[in-house]
């Protein structure tokens, strides 16, 4: 009795796994697409965002409604945070390179101000830092952080549409793609 499976069912199974394996990349690549697609926010939490107020490290007020207009990257995160920690940087660069462009860059700490302007004293920023605290966790939540972890990032254009929202680290390819 032979055991072997004969050449032609080898060669089958094969298309059959290249034909299964291309449709998922397509199917992949459609899901990547729509999530990455500029979509409309509901005007509540439009609202919410632009009625927000925040206290600046230096104890100035943070409007979130002089952002209004322009594109924006909102930015939630937190000193204990590492991926957090990790990703300022390439925000800092992106600021530093887009803000003549119009762009925005707001980072919103979830944290006691006291950790935020030990932080900020040792790795400054160029954007706007607000405190946000528990205000803050409500406002992520509204805009689509139903887990409430950090860090959570969302790319508004400025027509007000979401470009990206963003659950966890940004690499260099996330920032690459707002521009």
């Amino acid at each position: 009795m032979n055991l072997e499976t004969p050449p032609t069912k080898v060669a089958h199974s094969r298309r059959t796994f290249m034909s299964v394996a291309a449709g998922a990349l397509v199917t992949g690549l459609a899901v990547a697409w729509w999530r990455q697609r500029s979509e409309a926010l509901p005007e509540a939490t439009l609202a919410a965002l632009w009625a927000a107020e925040f206290e600046q490290p230096d104890g100035s007020p943070l409007a979130l409604a002089q952002f209004k207009g322009q594109p924006l990257v909102v930015n939630f995160w937190a000193t204990w945070c590492t991926p957090c920690v990790e990703e300022m940087p390439l925000l800092n660069a992106f600021y530093q390179q887009n803000k003549s462009k119009s762009w925005q860059v707001l980072g919103l700490a979830i944290d006691q101000p006291s950790a935020v302007k030990r932080f900020l004293g040792q790795y400054p920023v160029e954007y706007p830092v607000g405190m946000a605290g528990l205000n803050g966790t409500a406002l992520m939540t509204e805009l689509g952080n139903l887990q409430g972890g950090l860090p959570f990032t969302l790319v508004i254009d400025a027509q007000q549409g979401l470009r990206m929202r963003k659950l966890g680290k940004l690499s260099e390819d996330d920032i690459r793609s707002w521009v």
